[in-house]
This record gives structure tokens, C-alpha cells and sequence, in this order.
């Protein structure tokens, strides 16, 4: 059994790692380009500092576990076909058959080499790939001076007892500091009482509050007759929250890109602001059930290894498991918007392609090996 568990899992390890190793050269090459521009641009806040060859080396690298995580399952997927088929081709895995490797134990052997590589998907996507994504952020923050969070900016919203403040904030500046900083603040009865616009603002986390810098405050008195609006310019202004400069942050990463505890702590953080959590809970759904997908990825390439056929067909065999594991994953994707969208179950958006592939891939088992 030691030596029947060592061939198989060698041949498809080593197949696994060369996919792998394959497709993150490719992308690699790929970012790798995407900084050629780049090169020679100076740190606005050390001219000393210029974002050289090895910068843009470093930076590609810290993006590598985010592209491991993405890709692992089809590469576990391809490589074991590639790996199965292999066998199939030179009879090791008929040979095998024969001394003992029932259609059972050999779904047994898979599954432990899914749950391996289950548990190294969920240390790269809860642990690895968030830490190497801030990295490679702050790296370009060093560089670009600030970090732009989209068209729009990133919007926060706080509640008090009898407040309301809808934040925006449209780019970073190293860890605390904010940029395009715009505060509308609500009254009880939902009425807007004030707005402040500032040019940039501190996070002071130690003392619960933002130190804001050349601030424009918009105050609206609705105690004259009639109301009035009062403009004020202050060089700067202390405005107590506990928004911290982690959740400003979080726009940086798309909700895949975090970590299955982060997601956590923002969909509280959204639920007790009354704002919508659906697209978030659907990702920690997915974050969750993602790893398992390499256990569907090596049982629905099982059935390969029971096909008949000698010196033909391997590049097409593994052209099916190409085109399948492309497949699951514009299938995991169209899950998330259409369960977003719809408003389903998060966990059935993010559980349902596992599903399908599952009952695929044990029917497709059952029907070529037990009744074939």
C-alpha cells in the first residue's frame, strides 16, 4: 500500500507542480510587463528612492501567493489528469488495479491528496495572499505617493446614538494616512446637519479619533428664521470615530483578496451601520468553500484514469480538463453575481458550482467504473 500510495502521489504531485509552477510563470510574465512603465519613477517623499528593476521584481513576487490561490484548484485539476492519464497510458495504473487499487481506495487515496491541497488553499487565501497584497500595496504607495481607491473613493458609514456620518475618503497615503477626505453628517431625524471637506487627514487609532488638515465645514443652522448656511475654513479639526485606518483599507483589496476573518469583522461592521452585506457574505461563503474545490478537482479527474487507450489521446484528455476547470471557475464566478443580484442564500451562491461538480464528477465515477 506504502509503495502504491508513493507512485501515485508522486506522479501526481510532480504533475500538480509543474502546472503550476507553468501557469505562475505566465502570470508573472504578464504583471512583469504591466510595471515596465514604471521603472524609474521617484518617491514623492524620498527623491533618493526610484522604483527600479528589483522594486518591480519584488512587486511581482508579493503577488504571486494571490495567483496561487486563484489558480491551485485548476492546477490540481489539470495536473491530475495530466498525472492519471499517464499512468493510464503506460498500464502502471492497470497493474496497479490488479494488485488490489479498488475503485473505493482509489477514491480514498484522491480525496486525502484533495484535502492536502484544501488546506494549503485555505493557509494561501486566509493567511499568505492577504499579508504578500497589503505588501505589495505599500510598496506602491512608497513609489506612486498615493493609492487611489477607485472613481468614486471609498465610503464608510458610522452610527451614533443621534448621528449619522457617511464618510469618503479618496486615497491613501502610507498606513494613516488619508487623502480627499469628505465627512456628511446626519441628524436624528435623518436631515444633513453639516459637511467637512479636507485635503488630507491622520488616524490617530491610540486616541479614537482623525486629525483633519485644511478643513472646509459646512454647517446648516436650522434654528435661524430662516435657515442658514454657515461656511467655515480651519487649519485643522479633531474628529472623534472608531473607523481605523484597517477599514479604509479594506477597499484595497477586492472581498476575495481578504481574509475569511477580515470579511467577518467588515460584514459586522456593515450589519451595525444597517448597510448591505449580501456581496460580502457571499464571498466569506466562497472564501469558505473554496478550498474544497480541489477535492472535486481530483474526483472528477479520477474517471480519466479508467479510460482505455495507448499512445493517443493524452494532449486531448488534458484539453477536457483544461476546458472543465475553466469551466468551474466562469461557473463560480457567474454564481456570485446571479446569487447577488437575486439576492439568494449566500451560502448557496458560493456553494452551488462545488455542488454541480461534485454530483458531476461521482456520477461520471460511478457510471465509467461500477457499471462500465
Amino acid at each position: 500500500m506504502k509503495t502504491m500510495r508513493k507512485l501515485i502521489y508522486g506522479e501526481l504531485l510532480w504533475a500538480i507542480g509543474f502546472v503550476a509552477l507553468a501557469f505562475l510563470a505566465l502570470f508573472a510574465f504578464f504583471d512583469l510587463i504591466e510595471e515596465l512603465p514604471a521603472l524609474g519613477q521617484r518617491s514623492p517623499f524620498d527623491p533618493a528612492l526610484e522604483y527600479g528593476l528589483w522594486q518591480a521584481l519584488l512587486y511581482v513576487a508579493l503577488l504571486l501567493p494571490s495567483h496561487l490561490y486563484e489558480l491551485l484548484p485548476i492546477a490540481v485539476l489539470i495536473g491530475a489528469v495530466f498525472g492519471l492519464v499517464r499512468l493510464a497510458q503506460s498500464s502502471e495504473f492497470t497493474i496497479l488495479r490488479t494488485s488490489g487499487l479498488g475503485p473505493g481506495l482509489a477514491l480514498r487515496q484522491m480525496l486525502v491528496l484533495g484535502m492536502a491541497f484544501a488546506a494549503l488553499t485555505f493557509v494561501l487565501g486566509d493567511y499568505v495572499a492577504p499579508w504578500s497584497d497589503r505588501q505589495a500595496q505599500q510598496l506602491k504607495a512608497t513609489f506612486e505617493g498615493q493609492i487611489r481607491l477607485g472613481q468614486t473613493g471609498a465610503w464608510l458609514k458610522e452610527r451614533g446614538d443621534q448621528r449619522q456620518v457617511s464618510v469618503n475618503v479618496a486615497a491613501l497615503e502610507g498606513p494613516n494616512e488619508l487623502r480627499g477626505v469628505r465627512l456628511f453628517e446626519f441628524d436624528a431625524s435623518g436631515r444633513i446637519a453639516r459637511t467637512l471637506s479636507a485635503e488630507r487627514a491622520t488616524v490617530v487609532p491610540e486616541r479614537g479619533l482623525w486629525q483633519l488638515h485644511q478643513v472646509q465645514l459646512h454647517q446648516f443652522d436650522t434654528q435661524a428664521d430662516p435657515p442658514r448656511l454657515l461656511v467655515q475654513q480651519l487649519p485643522s479639526l479633531d474628529w472623534p470615530t472608531g473607523l481605523s485606518a484597517d477599514m479604509v483599507s479594506v477597499a484595497l483589496l477586492r472581498p476575495d483578496r481578504m481574509s475569511a476573518w477580515g470579511l467577518y469583522q467588515y460584514i459586522e461592521h456593515l450589519q451595525a451601520n444597517s448597510q448591505a452585506t449580501q456581496r460580502y457574505e457571499i464571498e466569506l461563503w466562497r472564501k469558505l468553500f473554496f478550498p474544497l474545490s480541489c477535492v472535486v478537482m481530483v474526483v472528477l479527474a479520477l474517471p480519466f484514469a479508467y479510460l482505455h487507450f495507448r499512445s493517443k489521446g493524452l494532449a486531448a484528455y488534458v484539453f477536457v480538463g483544461v476546458m472543465l476547470g475553466l469551466s468551474f471557475v466562469l461557473l463560480s464566478n457567474m454564481f456570485v453575481y446571479i446569487g447577488n443580484l437575486l439576492a439568494w442564500r449566500p451560502w448557496l451562491a458560493a456553494a452551488a458550482p462545488a455542488l454541480l461538480y461534485s454530483v458531476a464528477s461521482l456520477g461520471a465515477f460511478g457510471w465509467l467504473v461500477l457499471r462500465r
